[in-house]
């Protein structure tokens, strides 16, 4: 499975804030393999403004030895669940 850390190896020279499509097409450039590609085309389309929202929003495992916590952490993430623009909070 596609760790975070797999998907961010991808994307270190990428500007932010920046729209999925161009997010995706930086790993393409990057030459990732097709897990990763995967894993981030399953993102909701919105803007990102940094490499921490990428991580969670990216359909990826956390580490093997990622603690329960972490795991929980990322279960109860709801940054982007592919809400209307205009009906999210500011």
């Amino acid at each position: 499975m596609v760790t975070n850390a797999d998907v961010l190896r991808y994307l270190e020279s990428m500007d932010f804030p920046a729209p999925k499509e161009d997010i995706v097409r930086e790993a393409e450039r990057a030459g990732a393999p097709r897990e990763v590609l995967q894993a981030l085309r399953g993102m909701p389309p919105v803007d990102y403004h940094n490499t921490e929202e990428v991580a969670r929003s990216a359909k990826t495992d956390l580490a093997p030895d990622a603690s329960p916590a972490e795991l929980a952490a990322k279960a109860r993430d709801r940054t982007h669940q592919r809400v209307a623009r205009h009906m999210r909070q500011i």
